[in-house]
C-alpha cells in the first residue's frame, strides 16, 4: 500500500509540475489572459491597489480585485513575464488541490489510515486532471481564486460535520472573504445554495448553528472583504451599481445584455451547462457515469469509502459538485469555467465510486485516464511553443518593432484599436489610431514620428491602400505590419514637388530591419 501513495503522490507532483511549466513556455492570447494581465501590469506599475483599472484612466468594475492584488505582486517580485502572471493561479490550485485531499481523507472511515491517504490522492488527482482543473491551474483569470474561496468554505463545513476541529470552521468565513475578493456575491450564492439544500432536507439547524461561529465569523468575513468595495466606490461611484446589478443579476438573466463594458455576452441554449460539466470534468465525468451505471447494474456498493458522520453529509458533497450547474441552467449568458468550483467536490464523489478503493496497485485503465489530459496538454502547449503565430497573440509583432532601429514599441500603431496582448507585451506603449486619421495623413504626407502601422487583415480596403504604397514588413495570424518614416524636411519638401507621398517614406522596407 505504501508503494501505491508513493506512486500517486509522484504523479499528482508530476503532473502539477508539468502545468507548472507550461505556464512559462506559452504565450498569453487574447483575449482573456492578456486583458487580466495588462489590468494587474497596470496595478503593479501604478500602485493603485484599490481600483484596477482597464486601461489608463478607465476603472475595471468587472470584478474584484482579489486576482490582481496576487498578480500585481508576482510582477513586481518576478517581472512582467507570462510565467509570473500565471503563478498565483497555479498556486491558488494547489491549495485546492490540498483542500480535496483533505476533505476526501476527513470522509473516510479510517482517517489516519494509509488506505485514506491513498482516497485523498485519488481524488486529487482527479480534480487535477480534469479539462478545467488542469486548464485553470496555470491561467491567468479569476476563477482559480473563486474556485479556491467556493472550495474551502464547503470543505471546512464538511470537516466540521465530520468531526475536524474549530479551525475549520473559521476558515469557512476566510474562504467566504476570498470569494468576495475574487468574484463577488456569485460565492455567496455558490456556497449558499448546497448548504441550504442540505440544512433543509436534513433539518439540521441547530447542528450547523453549533459547528459555526457565525456572529464572530460573519465580522471576520465583514472586515476582510467590505472594506474594498467601500473605497472602490468612494473613489470611483458607479461601481457598486455596475458590479452588483449589472455583473450578478443582469448578465445571468439577461441573454442579450448590452451593459458589460468589457467584452461581450454571451447567449447560448439554457441548460448547456450541463454539457459544459460534462466537458469540464473530462474524462472523469464520463468514467463517474460509467462507473455508477456499472456499480448499479451489478448491484455493488463501495465497501468502507465513505463514513458520514452526520445525516445527509454524502448528499452535501453531490450538492457541492452540482450546485454550479444548477443555478446557471437557466441562464443563457454563461462560459464553462462557471462549473470550476463543482469540480472539487465531483473529484470527491468519483473517488469513492471503485469497490476496492485504488488499494492495490494502479490499474492501467486509471493510470490512462489520469495521463490524458496532461499529455494532451503538453503536446499542445509544446506545439503551440514552437508555432506561436497560430495563436492570437502579439508578443513576436511587438517584439520584431523592438528589433527596428530608432524604434520602440511606442511607435507600434494599430489602426482601430490595440489588442489587449499588445497592450501587455509593450507594457502599455502601444497605440490605437483612428482609420480616418491615417488616411489624412496618407494623403497630406504628414507623419510626426516613425510608425510601424498594424491593420486587420481583414481591413481589405486599408489593405489595398496601403500595399499601393509600400510593401508589408510583416505579418501573423491577424495584422500586417507596414513601416512608415518620416523624411528629413529638405527632401520632404523635395518629395512634395514630385510627388503626392509628401513627407512619407514609403520605401522605408529597403532597410530590411527585419531579417
Amino acid at each position: 500500500m505504501t508503494r501505491n501513495i508513493n506512486t500517486l503522490l509522484w504523479l499528482l507532483v508530476t503532473v502539477m509540475a508539468v502545468r507548472l511549466g507550461l505556464t512559462a513556455i506559452l504565450p498569453l492570447a487574447d483575449t482573456t489572459e492578456p486583458r487580466y494581465a495588462e489590468i494587474a501590469r497596470i496595478m503593479a506599475e501604478t500602485g493603485d491597489w484599490i481600483t484596477p483599472w482597464f486601461d489608463y484612466g478607465v476603472p475595471f468594475w468587472g470584478k474584484p480585485p482579489l486576482s490582481f492584488w496576487a498578480q500585481a505582486m508576482s510582477f513586481r517580485l518576478l517581472g512582467v513575464t507570462e510565467f509570473a502572471g500565471r503563478l498565483p493561479s497555479w498556486l491558488a490550485s494547489v491549495v485546492t488541490v490540498f483542500l480535496v485531499y483533505k476533505l476526501r481523507r476527513y470522509l473516510h472511515p479510517d482517517r489516519g489510515s494509509e488506505a485514506s491517504r491513498i482516497s485523498g490522492l485519488w481524488a486529487a488527482l482527479i480534480y487535477a486532471t480534469t479539462a478545467l482543473g488542469f486548464l485553470t491551474a496555470g491561467t491567468i483569470m479569476t476563477d482559480s481564486f473563486l474556485a479556491l474561496g467556493c472550495t474551502l468554505v464547503l470543505t471546512s463545513l464538511i470537516v466540521r460535520l465530520q468531526g475536524g476541529p474549530e479551525l475549520w470552521g473559521w476558515l469557512f468565513f476566510v474562504g467566504l472573504a476570498i470569494g468576495l475578493l475574487a468574484k463577488g456575491p456569485l460565492a455567496l450564492v455558490l456556497t449558499g445554495l448546497p448548504v441550504s439544500l442540505w440544512v433543509v432536507l436534513t433539518r439540521r439547524w441547530l447542528t450547523l448553528w453549533q459547528l459555526l461561529p457565525w456572529l464572530r465569523g460573519s465580522l471576520l468575513t465583514l472586515a476582510i472583504a467590505v472594506p474594498w468595495y467601500v473605497l472602490a466606490e468612494l473613489k470611483t461611484p458607479g461601481f457598486l451599481d455596475y458590479f452588483i446589478v449589472g455583473e450578478h443579476i443582469k448578465r445571468f438573466l439577461v441573454s442579450s445584455w448590452q451593459g458589460d463594458l468589457y467584452g461581450n455576452a454571451h447567449e447560448f441554449t439554457r441548460g448547456t451547462i450541463w454539457l459544459y460539466l460534462i466537458a469540464a470534468s473530462f474524462p472523469w465525468g464520463l468514467i463517474a457515469i460509467a462507473a455508477f451505471a456499472r456499480n448499479r447494474w451489478h448491484k455493488r456498493t463501495p465497501q468502507h469509502q465513505w463514513q458520514p458522520r452526520e445525516k445527509g453529509v454524502g448528499g452535501l458533497v453531490l450538492a457541492s459538485a452540482l450546485s454550479p450547474a444548477l443555478f446557471f441552467t437557466l441562464s443563457g449568458n454563461i462560459l464553462w469555467t462557471y462549473v470550476l468550483p463543482g469540480l472539487p467536490f465531483l473529484a470527491v464523489l468519483v473517488s469513492s465510486l471503485w469497490p476496492d478503493g485504488f488499494t492495490r496497485p494502479v490499474p492501467a485503465s486509471a493510470l490512462a485516464a489520469v495521463l490524458v489530459i496532461p499529455m494532451t496538454g503538453t503536446a499542445a502547449g509544446g506545439w503551440i511553443a514552437i508555432h506561436p503565430e497560430q495563436l492570437k497573440t502579439e508578443r513576436d509583432l511587438v517584439a520584431r518593432v523592438d528589433q527596428l532601429p530608432g524604434m520602440t514599441a511606442h511607435n507600434l500603431v494599430y489602426l482601430d484599436k490595440a489588442p489587449y496582448s499588445a497592450r501587455f507585451y509593450s507594457q502599455g506603449e502601444v497605440h490605437a489610431i483612428d482609420e480616418a486619421v491615417v488616411i489624412h495623413r496618407l494623403e497630406k504626407g504628414i507623419l510626426p514620428e516613425p510608425m510601424a502601422l498594424a491593420v486587420a487583415k481583414g481591413n481589405k480596403p486599408m489593405l489595398r491602400r496601403l500595399e499601393a504604397l509600400t510593401a508589408p514588413i510583416e505579418e501573423n495570424r491577424r495584422y500586417r505590419l507596414f513601416l512608415l518614416k518620416t523624411l528629413p524636411e529638405s527632401t520632404a519638401h523635395t518629395s512634395d514637388r514630385k510627388s503626392k507621398t509628401g513627407g512619407i517614406d514609403y520605401n522605408a522596407t529597403n532597410d530590411r530591419p527585419l531579417s
